[in-house]
């Protein structure tokens, strides 16, 4: 379902990245896709012993993620792959090892922290603009019932609210604020039976197999402490309006919807009533999912670290499911993990359609 917004970037945007074919389970999907975009319908074996192919992107559903992707590790291949990183946190901590046993690139979705919004609120806190971050706040409401009845694997697990909604926001105050230190949470199944109520499968009973309802606690190593509520029993708004806050000592900044890659970042500085909008200070504002996976391709030509890197995404997985084991011992947990934040994408770059001039707005840095 997500891979036009992939393919439309990554075969017309990003002169890095040279792609050859697509493979699905369903082969009719497989062919539309391959003619649409002018590329080959290939199997995972052709992909596997195909060693001009050096990158395969993952976008099959949650449950999947872990034996797709160990077996493009074991062939060798570096892999990006659509969030999670696995289901489990232990299937997760294996393919790291296995990436990292093979010298492979491991790139982990969401990277729309690389769009010009995120990017442009993390300017403004490491630039000082609004002090110190002490606290947070996130929150999002969703209605499941809807997204259910038109994705099926939503209402499966590694689908819930806080895993692939929830880790939007994770990601966002990760690439910011660095490494979380310890949690405490609650979630909740509420309404587990459910029915059917589009024409095609009217009455007929599901599960929901996943939590759709998450609220946690979060004391980041840097010292900043903020809650994050994510909840799909309530009503759908199109466009969504989440909530994304940071208060800093001299001020508070807004965030916009961090599913997006562009966005209003606005303040309210010490001393002020109404916010200030912050001319967005990076590029890539408008919808650029293939992003990490261009500058994933740019860092193994550059020999650095990725950006929407293993570490980072093993990190957020133990966080999320620390909040759940949390609400399940009545507990704090702290976290085992860490990750070193890669630099920001470079500033004083445009956006546009196309970057083939300037290095693709930066990417190459």
């Amino acid at each position: 379902m997500i891979s036009d917004a992939y393919l439309n970037t990554m075969v017309n945007r990003f002169h890095i990245l040279e792609v050859v074919g697509c493979c699905d389970r369903n082969p009719s999907k497989a062919e539309r896709t391959a003619e649409r975009y002018n590329i080959k319908v290939l199997s995972m074996e052709e992909i596997i012993a195909d060693n001009t192919i050096e990158i395969v992107v993952n976008l099959t559903a949650p449950t999947a993620h872990y034996s797709v992707v160990k077996q493009l590790l074991e062939a060798g291949k570096h892999v990006y792959t659509e969030k999670v990183l696995a289901n489990e946190l232990e299937e997760a901590a294996e393919l790291v090892r296995i990436a990292n046993e093979n010298n492979l690139y491991l790139g982990v979705a969401p990277d729309t922290f690389l769009g010009a919004s995120i990017q442009t609120a993390r300017y403004v806190v490491e630039s000082g603009m609004i002090g110190k971050v002490t606290s947070f706040h996130c929150a999002l409401n969703r209605d499941i019932s809807l997204f259910a009845e038109h994705s099926p694997f939503a209402s499966k697990p590694g689908a819930g609210i806080g895993f692939d909604v929830g880790i939007y926001y994770l990601t966002a105050m990760l690439s910011i604020l660095g490494p979380v230190k310890e949690v405490s949470g609650i979630t909740k199944t509420l309404n587990k039976d459910r029915q059917h109520y589009f024409i095609e499968k009217l009455g007929e009973p599901y599960e929901l197999q996943c939590e759709n309802l998450m609220s946690s606690t979060l004391e980041f190593e840097c010292g900043a402490i903020g809650s994050m509520l994510f909840d799909s029993n309530s009503i759908l708004i199109i466009p969504e309006r989440p909530m994304l806050v940071l208060y800093g000592t001299n001020g508070i900044m807004y965030m916009s919807d961090p599913n997006l890659f562009g966005g209003e970042v606005s303040i309210i500085l010490k001393g002020n009533t109404e916010p200030m909008v912050i001319q967005q200070s990076h590029a890539f504002t408008g919808e650029s999912r293939g992003l990490g996976v261009a500058e994933m391709a740019w860092s193994m030509r550059k020999g650095r670290v990725n950006r929407a890197s293993k570490e980072m995404a093993y990190h957020a997985l133990e966080v999320l499911h620390s909040i759940v084991l949390s609400g399940e011992k009545k507990q704090h947990i702290a976290l085992k993990s860490t990750f070193a934040n890669t630099p920001p994408i470079p500033r004083g770059y445009l956006d546009s359609t196309y970057f083939n001039s300037q290095e693709e707005s930066g990417l190459a840095y």
